[in-house]
C-alpha cells in the first residue's frame, strides 16, 4: 500500500510541474504574514536534524542499556525503530540529494524576489537544491516509522506528516511539485528498508 501511496504522490509532483509557477506566485500573494509567521514557526518539526538526532540519541541510549544488561521487549523496539528510521532516512536523503545536484532547481523565492525561476540541469550547484523537498521526505519517513509503533493511531501521524510537508509549499520554501515527490520518495523509501532490512517489523499492509 505504501507503496503505491509513494508512487502516486511521486506522479502527482511529476503532473504538479505544469502549474508549479502559478500555484507559487498564488501562495505567495495570499498567504498572510500572520499565517506565515505561524508557518514557519511548525515547519521546523520536519527538519532532518531534529529526527536524526533523536534517533542516534535512542539508539544510543539503548545500546547502553543492551550493554548494562537490560534486554526488556521497549529497548528492542527503540533499538529497531531508531535504526531503521536512521537507514530509511539516509537512503532517502541519498536518492534526494542526488535527483537535487543532478536536476538543480531554484527555489521559488528567487523567482519572487529575482525573477529567476527554473531548473538547472547538471549544473551541480547546492544552491540549487528545491527539488525535491527534504523536508517532506523527512516527515514522511517519520510517519512511517510512528505508524509501525503505534500502528492504531496512522491516521494521526499521515496527518501531520502531511500538514508539516504542506507547510514548505505554503511558506514558498518549495514548489508543490518538491513536496509530493519528496513525501513521494520518502514513503518509498520507508516502506522498503523495513520490509528488507527490518521483516516482521511493520503492519501487513506495508
Amino acid at each position: 500500500m505504501l507503496f503505491w501511496a509513494g508512487f502516486i504522490l511521486i506522479l502527482l509532483g511529476v503532473a504538479a510541474l505544469a502549474i508549479d509557477r502559478q500555484a507559487a506566485h498564488f501562495i505567495y500573494d495570499h498567504v498572510s504574514a500572520r499565517s506565515h509567521k505561524f508557518l514557519d514557526s511548525i515547519t521546523h518539526y520536519a527538519k532532518a536534524g531534529h529526527w536524526l538526532a533523536a534517533a542516534i540519541i535512542a539508539l544510543a541510549g539503548a545500546a547502553i542499556a543492551r550493554h548494562f544488561g537490560y534486554q526488556g521487549k521497549d529497548l528492542s523496539l527503540i533499538f529497531t525503530y531508531s535504526l531503521a528510521f536512521i537507514a530509511s532516512l539516509t537512503i532517502g536523503s541519498a536518492i534526494l540529494h542526488g535527483i537535487k545536484l543532478v536536476l538543480g532547481r531554484r527555489r521559488p523565492r528567487d523567482d519572487m524576489e529575482m525573477g529567476l525561476y527554473g531548473f538547472m540541469p547538471l549544473a551541480f550547484n547546492l544552491n540549487y537544491n528545491s527539488f525535491p523537498s527534504g523536508h517532506a521526505l523527512t516527515i514522511a519517513c517519520v510517519a512511517v516509522i510512528f505508524t509501525c509503533v503505534w500502528t492504531m493511531l496512522w491516521p494521526l501521524w499521515f496527518s501531520v506528516a502531511m500538514v508539516l510537508a504542506v507547510t514548505r509549499a505554503l511558506l514558498t520554501a518549495h514548489f508543490v511539485s518538491d513536496v509530493l515527490i519528496g513525501a513521494g520518495i520518502g514513503l518509498i523509501a520507508a516502506r522498503e528498508v523495513l520490509l528488507l532490512g527490518f521483516p516482521g517489523s511493520s503492519p501487513f499492509w506495508f
